[in-house]
């Protein structure tokens, strides 16, 4: 949990620090363009991730600033993790409590997830953000995931540059040994992930389909390695210039209504963000049961479209899980009944706490 929050030529924030009292929900309410979503991007960061936007660095850092930026944060448990980009570096930096850090640690002290305007179209979008939004989940379930899924992708790019280059046989090999084993990992941990998670949904049902996730289902991880490896030595053609696999990159996640017996894709635009929010309430009670950490969860302008009813519902829910929620919105009025809150006012970077 986020005890003292401090952003640093964020975006439009020169200078803004937020305390929560330790209260499980953040209500931050302003006009747009007043910097509300930049304080939830922050976050989102110092879970080791990119971002929610997946901004370039140099983007985020404030107009007309140094060029670099800091998110820090003091947590429930007296400890502090910051993140910070220096002007003219090519990435980010980590510490934890004062000492250098990999970022990839950072996901050992906050496990975050979030909804923003951009999901709500994540069961109609094509299936890669599907598995970037389903990887993320599954990141905050196992942390060294999202190192896999990174490692995976640099193979891939290795591998396509060493067939273009006629490259010998022995290190195309050992290239293809790694992408074996790393995809295993990967197709593993998302099969693990959506059982765990389905426990805690009931009328939504989570699933992975893909070539790697059948094999492994089919028989088990040694045997779906040493398959998929078989695989990918006998496919070392290159199509228009372009390497084409299939694997763990060309995998997607489905989501069933079991109400409505229905695909989420299927169903309506206001049932598709219900079942988003309860996938969400779902994963963070994972999280919690399975882990025992307190996910952080990120509402940008989630509960603006829902009634007054659905918007008790909601944080009425959110209070079982555990989890510590952000939530953004126009109009503060619309969270008068939220319970255990802090209110945030945003005004052009500007920051007005109310404990």
């Amino acid at each position: 949990m986020i005890e003292n929050l401090t952003l640093t030529d964020f975006r439009n924030h020169t200078a803004c620090k937020i305390q929560t009292a330790g209260r499980r929900n953040i209500i931050i309410t302003g006009p747009n363009g007043a910097g509300k979503t930049a304080i939830l991007e922050a976050i989102s960061m110092l879970s080791g991730d990119r971002g929610m936007r997946g901004a370039a660095l140099n983007e985020i850092a404030r107009f007309n600033g140094n060029g670099g930026f800091s998110v820090y944060a003091n947590l429930g448990d007296e400890s502090e993790v910051c993140v910070y980009f220096n002007p003219g570096d090519t990435n980010r930096h980590a510490r934890i409590d004062g000492d250098n850090a990999a970022l990839a640690d950072l996901g050992q002290k906050l496990r975050t997830v979030w909804v923003t305007p951009r999901e709500d179209r994540i069961f109609v979008d094509n299936a890669s953000e599907r598995r970037a939004f389903f990887d993320h989940l599954a990141a905050s379930f196992d942390s060294a995931h999202a190192g896999r899924c990174a490692r995976h992708a640099k193979l891939l790019t290795e591998r396509a540059g060493a067939i273009k280059n006629d490259a010998n046989s022995n290190w195309l090999d050992a290239i293809d040994a790694q992408i074996a084993a790393t995809a295993v990992a990967i197709a593993a941990a998302r099969i693990q992930y959506a059982g765990e998670v389905n426990y805690f949904l009931h009328d939504t049902a989570v699933s992975v389909d893909g070539m790697l996730e059948i094999m492994i289902l089919n028989s088990n991880a040694a045997d779906a390695e040493r398959e998929y490896l078989e695989y990918l030595r006998n496919n070392r053609n290159l199509v228009n210039d372009k390497m084409v696999i299939d694997g763990v990159n060309k995998s997607d996640f489905g989501v069933f209504n079991k109400k409505l017996n229905l695909p989420a894709n299927l169903t309506s635009t206001g049932q598709q963000k219900t079942t988003l929010l309860n996938l969400i309430l779902a994963h963070a009670k994972l999280i919690f049961t399975k882990i025992g950490a307190q996910p952080i969860i990120l509402l940008d302008e989630a509960a603006a479209h829902l009634d007054a009813n659905a918007r008790a519902r909601l944080f009425a829910e959110l209070g079982t899980t555990n989890a510590q929620v952000w939530a953004t919105g126009l109009d503060k009025t619309i969270f008068n009944d939220v319970p255990d809150a802090t209110f945030v006012t945003c005004i052009d970077g500007e920051i007005s706490n109310i404990l």
